[in-house]
Formats: C-alpha cells, structure tokens, sequence
C-alpha cells in the first residue's frame, strides 16, 4: 500500500467574525491510499484548539507512510490503526486522514458503503443542524434564512451577548435550536440561569456550557440542568469516556478529536452503555471528513455535519441533505468523489 498527502486552506464560506473582523480559514491535509489500483480518501482538519498544524501532521503522516509499505492487506483496519495510534501520542486528525482514507478503501475494494460495514440502517439517519455564528442581530436573521431547508439550528453563544442572540432568533423562526457555549459560560450558577431561561425557547440541548476541566461544576450542573448537557471539548477519545460520567447526558463525537471512524464506532457503544446521549460533530472539514461522519450518523441521536456548507472551495462531491436530514448514497467506502 502507498499512503500520499498534500496540503490545502480552506475558507469560509460565510463572513464569520474573528477578533480582527476578518473572514477566517482552516487547514486541511488530504490523504490518499493507494492499493491495487483503488484509491482511499482522507482528511486532517486542523482547528487551532486541536495543537496541529500543517507541520505537525505532515511529520506525521511521513512516518506513518514508512509503515505503509509493510504492509499488504488493507482490510487489517484493527492493526493497522493501533500501529498508526502508537507512533506517536496526540496528533488525532493526522490519524483521522489516515483512519477515513483506510475506510474509504476498504469499503472500495468490497464494493459497499461504510454504513454497510458499520451495520447501519441508512434510513435512520438524524437530521442534521444548521450553525450559526455569534454576529449581529441582521447578520443572524440572514443566516436564519441561509437554513430555510434545515429543521435544526445550532447557535454559537459566548457569555457575552446571548440573550439578544436567541432573542433575535426567536423574533423570526421557532425551529428547535442547539446551543453550543464553547466553554464561554465560566461561572456555574450563571449557567443555570442561562440554562433555565433557553428551556423556555425550545432549546435541545447544551453543549459545553463550562470550561472543559471545570468536571466538578459540570457535575454540579448535570444535577440540576432542566435540559441535557453534552460535552465536546471536555471529551477527545474512548478514554475519557468514564471520566466525564456523571458530568454531561451526552456526549459530541468528532473524527478530529477521537482519531476517526474506528475509535468513534467504539466510542459510540461505550456511550450507549452509560446510557448516554450521542452527536456526531465536524470541524470545518471538506465533504470528504464530513461524508466519513456520515457513515456512522444512523447510530447517533443528533448530527451537526454541514461543515462542508460552511467552506467556499470544497474539494469533493459527497454528503448530502434532504430538508436537513442526512442522505446516504450506495457509493463504496464513505461516498466521496474528487472534484476535477
């Protein structure tokens, strides 16, 4: 097998403000695996919470394409990846690229959908949110309108201006909303207010409300939150899934964070088992990451995969929505095709 990759920038699609009022980008590095003639694609999305960089993974995509060319049956996906995982710590998107490029293939070189490897029921996919950034009152009620076909909406609040946002919303649609606080509520008696004010406002969930090591206060609020609580920054991989317990109803599972689809399906049963609620998240990712998410989202309660919706250069043809609700293709591997 020979394992490729190249660098990409990708931008938003839509103006997202940043500290300076620019419209931002994202990283990536694709992946390829090549095997008797198929060819198995992947993605490193690399947001700056994660510690990764163009330098960082292409380093290690190098190494992990030296243990490439030991091996000679693509379908070892269990060994393989523990290889990929060990050589060295962190660097969880670089080996997502790798872990969705070896699906991708071995759905390929068995002529099925990764959803078919994975046992899914691809009419039992959620649907998925439709993000909107922190802005101002007319700049939301245009993304509003950009999200006409979707049924959900996920707002992005910060602490700061939150209830003029949700308010401003709520003037023009009353659509079920995810609120997603990225760690920007601090202080724990804040939060329940907060919490108890959106539960009125047709609010599912909330996600990250405190600072991700905040687990005491976390716990403290999962007592008495009258709406479900899940994690995302607070969870990465398997790992940390006992150690959050008691602390979140659910939990937001990401290829970039947990090293791609087979720890995820992993994670997914270990959280079932915790009696835990379960997203499948993206970062800014191409088609290509989001359609590997895709795959698995029949498992999941929620999804927030338009991610591709939100760059202006994406580089493949793959996950697609109808009204909102995730559509999966008989395509093999994760349904992904190149744009010339």
């Amino acid at each position: 097998m020979k394992l490729t990759y190249k660098a990409e920038l990708l931008f938003f699609k839509r103006p997202f403000r940043t500290a300076h009022g620019v419209r931002s980008s994202t990283p990536i590095v694709l992946t390829q695996i090549e095997y008797e003639g198929a060819t198995g694609y992947g993605e490193a999305c690399m947001p700056p919470y994660l510690d990764e960089s163009h330098k960082t993974v292409l380093s290690f995509l190098n190494k992990a394409a030296e243990l490439f060319s030991g091996y000679n049956n693509p379908l070892q996906i269990e060994t393989i990846l523990q290889n990929i995982d060990n050589i060295a710590p962190n660097n969880t998107a670089a080996k997502a690229s790798v872990d969705i490029a070896l699906h991708d293939l071995a759905g390929k070189l068995q002529n099925k959908p990764c959803w078919q490897l994975f046992n899914c029921d691809k009419n039992n996919t959620p649907y998925t949110s439709f993000t909107l950034g922190i802005d101002e009152p007319e700049m939301i009620k245009e993304k509003v309108a950009d999200g006409e076909n979707f049924k959900i909406l996920k707002v992005k609040l910060n602490g700061e201006n939150d209830k003029t946002i949700i308010s401003t919303i709520r003037s023009i649609t009353n659509k079920p909303i995810i609120v997603d606080i990225n760690q920007g509520w601090k202080d724990r008696n804040h939060a329940l207010e907060m919490i108890e004010w959106l539960n009125d406002r047709n609010v599912l969930f909330i996600e990250q409300p405190l600072p991700k090591d905040s687990l005491d206060d976390a716990a403290w609020l999962f007592e008495r939150s009258p709406l479900p609580i899940f994690a995302d920054e607070s969870i990465q991989r398997y790992s940390d899934i006992e150690r959050i317990k008691g602390c979140f109803h659910g939990i937001n599972i990401k290829l970039m964070k947990c090293t791609g689809m087979h720890e995820a399906f992993k994670m997914i049963a270990k959280a079932r088992e915790l009696d835990m609620q379960l997203l499948i998240g993206c970062m800014s990712e191409t088609s290509c990451a989001a359609s590997a998410a895709a795959q698995l989202a029949p498992l999941f309660d929620f999804a927030d995969l338009d991610g591709p919706l939100l760059i202006k250069n994406d580089l493949f043809n793959g996950i697609r929505f109808e009204n909102g609700k995730i559509s999966l293709s008989e395509l093999p591997g994760i349904g992904v095709i190149p744009k010339s």
